[in-house]
Parts: structure tokens; C-alpha cells; sequence
């Protein structure tokens, strides 16, 4: 599964945010959801959570990611081969 790259932008808050999600196993035989966000053009803050199967890992990324689009996250696929960013649903 793919990074989910999330991001809010509004000019008139002067907000610029992205989110992140990501699945990755762990080296001892665990899934971990990355989670990362921050103010665009900055470094990041990163929590990981362990889960015990990738199952229950990409169901906590999903409702993560419902969580964030309910707040306004609109998702940004990138297709970094082609250096192109598409929005949500859009990328499909």
C-alpha cells in the first residue's frame, strides 16, 4: 500500500498542513502505522504505532484517514515517477 499524503491549505487562515499515513513492517514481525504532520515546508512530527497484524494496521490507517478528510484533509495522490500530485478523487 502506498503513503496517504493529505494536505490543507487555506490562504485566508494562512494554514498550510500536511498529514501523512503509512503502513511499514517492523523487524520483529509487526506492522507499524507512521503518522506524520506538520506546517508545509517544515519538519514534521512522527508518532508510530505498532499493531500485530497488517490487517489491523490498515484498518487504523483508514480510520485515520477518514478522521482527517472529516477535518477538511482532502487526499493528494503523487505519482513520483512523473513528478505529478492529483487531488482526491480526482486520482482515481
Amino acid at each position: 500500500m502506498a503513503a496517504i499524503n493529505l494536505v490543507r491549505i487555506d490562504d485566508d487562515k494562512n494554514m498550510a498542513r500536511f498529514y501523512k499515513l503509512d503502513v511499514q513492517p517492523t523487524l520483529f514481525g509487526e506492522w507499524s502505522l507512521i503518522r506524520e504532520w506538520g506546517r508545509i515546508g517544515r519538519a514534521g512530527t512522527v508518532r508510530i504505532e505498532a499493531h500485530p497484524t497488517r490487517g489491523k494496521a490498515n484498518l487504523a490507517l483508514i480510520l485515520k484517514w477518514a478522521e482527517k478528510q472529516r477535518r477538511g484533509y482532502p487526499c493528494v495522490a503523487v505519482d513520483h515517477a512523473a513528478g505529478v500530485a492529483m487531488s482526491w478523487p480526482a486520482a482515481l
